[in-house]
């Protein structure tokens, strides 16, 4: 919006104006928009949550230190995905494709975490939607964005190849070919595609989603991967750096480091207020629009294969209650003393913000080695 009035309507009138239609420039902007929309209008959102009693509701069987955080205001994650979207709109070229996929598809998972949060909040316990149900509908708006992607596809600006770390030469596709032929089976042949990009996307709102569990943990990683993402989405929009590092390069890409420039920004200003002693909690719409949003961009930019890096604590906590849950159905054992994999430490008897810093450096690490691999290959 300011990058069309500005750049697009005065920058004829006024020439320094011409300094917007740099990426770099408009993504600090996007960044320190985002960072001060969350600074400014954290304390009335805490507030008015506090009014309208909308408070969290602690797991019994979880570590009884987390008791006392009972009744502290959540839904805080409306927040971030307003810190996010509006500073977008206001510094982006609004003409990009992928920059309204890339804003859908955060509001469309803020709108499911936001249906969970606000039925736990009716039922006062923690019990929101059906497992089924918000799985459905993640699966729903992953699939509607790939088919997206399919149709971007067919006008040369996308590509259903995958970049695999490590191995320039190795690019598989995830489109049958062969059934493009026909003429009755031909839709069955973006099948793979749009599976992959399910998984990928959900899997990630789900990973963060498992992370909030401790103050500022999730927020914490999630500014580190979305600065990762900042630079990837940078360098592969840009003729020289992806020429230079092999990239495939998508002209159109790199207008969402102003998106991932805004996570950031919104990621800081929330963590000011989520730090350990939370004042306010995210909630399932903070956590499962970031998920979606980390998700969304790894599959525009065809790093999908390298998002478990990117979001390594991520990973490492949904895992954790994978293996948990399959130790206890197959042999009714436990491998940790809790899942997510933070509580199982909790209960080794560390510290809550032990816990938190010591993932925000495994989460740094994993970010780092990342972007090595963009030479790597």
């Amino acid at each position: 919006m300011l990058y069309w009035l500005l750049y697009g309507q005065l920058f004829e009138y006024f020439n320094p104006f011409r300094i917007f239609r740099y990426l770099t420039f408009r993504t600090v902007f996007a960044s320190l928009t985002a960072l001060f929309m969350g600074l400014i209008v954290g304390p009335a959102v805490v507030r008015k949550l506090r009014e309208f009693q909308i408070g969290q509701y602690i797991r019994e069987e979880g570590p009884q230190a987390h008791q006392k955080k009972a009744g502290t205001p959540t839904m805080g994650g409306v927040l971030i995905a307003i810190a996010i979207v509006v500073p977008t709109l206001l510094w982006a070229d609004l003409s990009n494709r992928f920059i309204w996929m890339a804003v859908l598809s955060t509001v469309s998972f803020a709108a499911i975490g936001f249906a969970d949060d606000y039925l736990k909040v009716v039922h006062r316990r923690n019990l929101g939607l059906t497992g089924r149900t918000k799985l459905g509908l993640q699966v729903l708006v992953s699939a509607c964005l790939a088919v997206a992607l399919v149709l971007l596809q067919s006008k040369g600006l996308y590509s259903t190849h995958l970049i695999v770390p490590f191995f320039k030469n190795i690019r598989p596709d995830l489109v049958i070919t062969a059934l493009l032929q026909n003429p009755y089976l031909w839709p069955l042949a973006f099948l793979p595609f749009i599976i992959f990009v399910a998984l990928v996307i959900v899997g990630s709102s789900n990973a963060v989603n498992l992370t909030d569990g401790l103050d500022g943990l999730a927020i914490g990683c999630t500014v580190v991967a979305a600065g990762a993402l900042t630079v990837l989405t940078y360098v592969s929009g840009h003729a020289v750096f992806a020429d230079y590092l092999e990239l495939q390069r998508m002209p159109q890409v790199g207008e969402l480091t102003i998106f991932c420039g805004a996570m950031v920004g919104a990621s800081i200003g929330f963590l000011w207020y989520n730090a350990h002693p939370a004042e306010v909690f995210m909630g399932d719409v903070g956590s499962l629009a970031l998920g979606g949003a980390i998700g969304t961009i790894a599959v525009i930019i065809k790093q999908e294969l390298l998002l478990p890096f990117i979001g390594g604590v991520f990973v490492i906590e949904a895992l954790s209650v994978i293996l948990q849950v399959g130790s206890y159905k197959l042999r009714k054992k436990r491998i940790f003393k809790m899942a997510p994999l933070h509580h199982h430490f909790e209960l080794l008897g560390w510290s809550e913000s032990k816990v938190i810093v010591r993932f925000w450096i495994a989460s740094l690490v994993f970010a780092l080695f990342a972007l090595t691999t963009l030479k790597l290959r």
